[in-house]
């Protein structure tokens, strides 16, 4: 097939030149994001009831939602969480699921329950969970003073929102921190008891003048025209004109006993920017789009802003794209250093330039033609993917240098040069395809990995077999060819190989080798012994998931634990920063409840979360310590939890599960056990280290018991007494002013002043209009309740996290003191989710170690000798492990993505060393007729001067392209780094045991005895 293409050289490179035109058109259409589009199977359903208790929203929504969701399609779990006014169900499926088809399905099952609601409920939201979910960037819109808030809310909606939804590759903009303008009606309560008014007299006036004709229409002769009431409100002037009709027939107009004004509504959540007050408009990009080509849209959409709203100030932050970057620089600086040194390397061993520029014009050309089998498999550039690429980038310069290095060779032995390019290539042609099948059979079983692991595997899979195949078929074609053209006209001494540098580091090698084998035995049983000693280093090294990288900016979760509203809670803030101002450079918060459509975390108007990003990494841990320090001694009671802010891997990756979580059920009431029971019952636990669950953590209420009694005697009804006491504490809601994209409501509201003196001042009225004060029918105390009401798909529970190195051997004693006090006892968290990973990863390794066997068990014809490549595996490891240990570097993702770089380079040179043994041992046997101890002598011998050249070029080369990193600064090196200490590490033992084992390993097992002689 080779002799057949090489004598047709222009139809090959017309191909060639196709396939890379073709790959450059398609490669214009792949999106471009920062991780693959992969659906998280999970659906959160978040409901919003005001003026509304955690035991209020479990009976009466969420627990009516879980029993209409348990038989969707591939439920998995099911738990919902209710708060103070707000709730959620998180929905967890199978990854199979469709999740289109069961988002679909879940919100199908929401309406049909809307019966079972309450009315006066907002529809829950469903949100679909989405990589492309997280935003790629936030922008700041903060009103300058003097600028009405509301006005710049309306702006944000209307204009700044949909200008950047009409942005190509924009797919949705969600904004928090909006408030809307409202109508309020304060009565002057002295003078309308003096002219014998009540506040319903007011609400009844401003709903009658609200009032809309149902579609009623007048015919005038031959026409018909639909009436409209002129007397419509539009404006809070319109309401102050309204009058108001008195029990005793007196009219009087609204604005005289009522003051009324336009105003913002009452806020449950607000959003900061450095200390100011604003909005955040989060964007996020459409799944095809390309995020490189979107952000600058955005930026110069911004600018715009800026001229045309200039009573706004804008302001972009949090770029995700910047990780996006970090990884095209990477493949980058990996393709230019890898390719410099590569030709650098490539001179000095075989003294001519044509053999470097062949490197230089096959690696381009099987990295572009890779993209084509992205667009058929339906793969984005992403930082997966890219990091696929990288990986197969080292076996791409590795396959390069054995044919090459072949082909000379050939030609060195008195081959013409057309002879010595098939002769070169089919040699060792099987080898190579072997090299590349144990590659993929350690890759392709990944893809089985549940979870977002597997998903993400995938793309890195598709990714590494298409440069793979790639480097196959430019390696068996394109190579060969590239040399015979370049070298058609150049005599055989063009293609003279031995540079001194090779001479010298020939002799060297033959000298070691000497040396092992004059003690085969003794050599083999030292590298033996070298395998659980490096193996062993293992044990000190941190395991992270991502490697831990540099960065300036920090998320500083809040929860203060008092029951206070959303203006406390931002005065506090703002407190908090004026302290901290000249220590950072960037501070973001939000607060309270979150307005997103997307946000599926915790809401809670006492909660807080707190951006800030600075200049150095010493402010940043300056600052840390003084904010514990400072809630140390002002706020004890307040939950604080710093960490580094979080980026689109962090997002996707982190679990908002406990790690170990004890649920405690109450067999007897399936209700929440009281604080006091608990609390004594815990004082007894088991297990002295643990933490509160939601279920279990108190805040304090107020309690107003009415006295049913005398209700009755005074002839009142109750629903008259809970209206008094919604209008006089709630944000009572009158009417609405609907105009066209606008809706301003009406609301009654009171003094701001503490209850006891509301309910001592605000009367109640008999059916002869006799006053009655609110206190004489309520009575209040205070007590202490549970914040959160926590279900699963069985019923509400409790829990607590246990913090323990080893919490599963604690379960017996924790199940018998659950017994004991009649609590059913479960356990989870993300420890079951790990374990069934890391089985999971176990059984996938065996099946990787097993095709890796009979892939080479067939190509060596050989049950023996695929032993020889599985012992040269843990040497590898070991060797990054212990520049791991030396360099201080945790095993983490990056570090593992290093192992499997090095362990392909070090199985494609085992694989052709014992190829090439094989092959001389049987010439030699054969043609020459030795007997089989010299055959097998020569052989190992003469296959290590063979193999010398290409192993040793392969691993500097990789080594000098990967050092830059090593050295470099930002986030791409801090990502990199580990990477490229695994490579080094690997390689620097892996050429040993290539050069070495390989050839002891194979004397040992073809039942040899005894010191060979050279």
């Amino acid at each position: 097939m080779v002799k057949f293409l090489l004598s047709r050289p222009i139809a090959v490179g017309m191909t060639f030149l196709a396939l890379l035109i073709f790959s450059i058109i398609l490669f214009r259409t792949l999106p471009i994001s920062l991780l693959p589009p992969i659906d998280v199977p999970q659906i959160v359903i978040k409901v919003n009831y005001p003026n509304s208790s955690p035991e209020s929203i479990e009976q009466n929504v969420l627990s009516p939602i879980r029993e209409g969701m348990v038989t969707l399609n591939g439920l998995q779990d099911l738990e919902s969480k209710a708060g103070s006014e707000v709730g959620d169900v998180r929905l967890t499926f199978d990854f199979q699921t469709r999740m289109e088809l069961a988002y679909i399905e879940v919100n199908e099952k929401i309406d049909r329950l809307t019966n079972n609601l309450p009315q006066d409920m907002p529809r829950p939201q469903v949100v679909r969970i989405n990589s492309n979910d997280i935003p790629i960037v936030r922008l700041q819109v903060i009103p300058k003073e003097g600028v009405d808030f509301a006005e710049v809310s309306l702006l944000t909606e209307n204009v700044i929102k949909k200008r950047l939804e009409q942005l190509e590759g924009v797919a949705l903009v969600d904004i928090n921190g909006r408030q809307e303008k409202v109508i309020t009606v304060t009565p002057n309560k002295p003078l309308m008891s003096g002219l014998g008014l009540r506040e319903a007299d007011l609400i009844r006036a401003i709903n009658d003048g609200n009032s809309e004709l149902p579609g009623i229409s007048v015919e005038d002769g031959q026409f018909r025209y639909f009436l409209r009431l002129a007397s419509k409100l539009e404006t809070a002037e319109d309401v102050g004109n309204l009058p108001v009709h008195g029990p005793s027939g007196n009219i009087v107009t609204l604005s005289k006993v009522a003051t009324v004004e336009h105003a913002l509504s009452k806020p449950t959540g607000f959003h900061l920017f450095q200390d100011k007050e604003g909005l955040v408009v989060t964007v996020h990009k459409q799944t095809s789009a390309k995020m490189n080509e979107t952000m600058p849209l955005i930026y110069e959409a911004v600018e715009l802003f800026k001229v045309d709203y200039p009573q706004v100030d804008f302001e972009l932050t949090q770029d995700q794209s910047s990780l996006l970057n970090a990884g095209i620089n990477n493949l980058q600086t990996s393709l230019l250093f890898g390719g410099l040194f590569a030709f650098a390397i490539l001179f000095v061993f075989m003294g001519n330039y044509r053999t470097p520029i062949i490197i230089g014009i096959s690696l381009p050309s099987s990295l572009v033609i890779s993209f084509m089998v992205f667009y058929f498999f339906d793969i984005s550039i992403n930082v997966i993917s890219l990091s696929g690429l990288a990986l197969g980038l080292g076996m791409l310069i590795d396959n390069a240098i054995i044919v090459l290095d072949n082909i000379n060779r050939k030609r060195e032995e008195g081959l013409p040069l057309f002879e010595a390019c098939v002769s070169g290539v089919n040699e060792v042609q099987s080898a190579l395809i072997s090299s590349v099948l144990t590659t993929l059979a350690v890759f392709v079983p990944l893809v089985f990995l549940s979870g977002v692991a597997g998903a993400l595997f995938y793309d890195q899979a598709v990714s590494v077999a298409a440069i793979l195949c790639v480097s196959l078929l430019v390696a068996f074609i394109l190579l060969p060819l590239l040399y015979f053209l370049l070298f058609k006209n150049k005599e055989k001494s063009a293609a003279k190989e031995d540079s001194r540098l090779f001479k010298g580091l020939l002799k060297g090698y033959k000298k070691v080798f000497q040396g092992l084998f004059a003690h085969p035995g003794w050599s083999l049983m030292f590298l033996f012994l070298l395998i659980p000693l490096l193996l062993g280093t293992v044990k000190f090294l941190k395991v992270e998931g991502l490697p831990p990288i540099e960065k300036f900016d920090v998320l500083i979760s809040l929860d203060w634990n008092e029951p206070i509203d959303a203006s406390q809670n931002k005065d506090r803030i703002q407190s908090l920063l004026a302290q901290l101002e000249g220590n950072f450079t960037v501070a973001e918060s939000d607060l309270g409840l979150r307005q997103f459509i997307l946000y599926e975390g915790e809401n809670a108007i006492q909660q807080a979360d707190l951006y800030l990003m600075f200049a150095d990494d010493e402010a940043k841990e300056s600052v840390s310590r003084q904010l514990k320090r400072f809630f140390r001694q002002n706020y004890p009671q307040a939950s604080l939890a710093i960490n580094d802010a979080p980026n689109a891997f962090d997002q996707l990756f982190n679990s908002n599960r406990p790690y170990y979580e004890v649920r405690l059920k109450n067999l007897e009431s399936k209700r929440p056990i009281k604080a006091s029971q608990m609390n004594q019952w815990m004082e007894q636990f088991p297990v002295e280290t643990w933490t509160k669950g939601p279920g279990l953590q108190e805040g304090s209420s107020v309690i107003f018991k009415t006295d049913l009694e005398k209700l009755a005697l005074y002839g009142l009804e109750v629903n008259q007494l809970i209206t008094s006491i919604e209008q006089l504490f709630g944000n009572y809601l009158i009417t609405d002013i609907r105009q066209i994209g606008e809706i301003i409501p009406i609301q009654l509201r009171n003094d701001q002043l503490d209850f006891q003196t509301l309910l001592k001042s605000n009367y109640i009225y008999g059916e002869e209009g006799i006053a009655y004060s609110l206190n004489e029918f309520i009575t209040y105390s205070y007590d202490s309740h549970y914040k959160y009401v926590t279900s699963d798909r069985y019923g509400i529970y409790q829990s607590l996290n246990l913090d323990v190195s080893e919490p599963t051997k604690h379960e017996a004693d924790i199940r018998s003191w659950g017994t004991e006090r009649d609590l059913a006892v479960d356990f989870a968290g993300q420890y079951f989710q790990d374990q069934e990973t890391i089985k999971q990863l176990m059984g996938i390794l065996m099946i990787s170690i097993l095709l890796l066997y009979f892939i080479l068990a067939a190509q060596f014809e050989s049950f023996l000798q695929p032993l020889i490549v599985v012992f040269t595996l843990p040497l590898g490891v070991g060797g990054a492990f212990l520049v791991l240990w030396l360099t201080g570097t945790s095993l983490n993702v990056m570090s593992a993505i290093g192992l499997v770089v090095m362990l392909g380079i070090m199985v494609n040179d085992a694989i052709l060393k014992i190829d090439t043994i094989n092959r001389l041992r049987a010439i030699y046997q054969t043609k020459d007729g030795m007997e089989t101890r010299v055959a097998l002598t020569m052989a190992l011998y003469h296959a290590g001067e063979i193999r010398l050249k290409p192993i040793v070029m392969t691993s500097i080369t990789t080594i000098l392209a990967l050092i830059p990193v090593v050295f470099s600064a930002g986030l791409g090196a801090d990502l990199q780094r580990p990477l490229v200490f695994s490579v080094i590490g690997g390689l620097t033992i892996g050429t040993f045991t290539a050069l070495y084992f390989v050839p002891l390993a194979y004397w040992f097992l073809s039942g040899q005895r005894g010191a060979i002689k050279f």
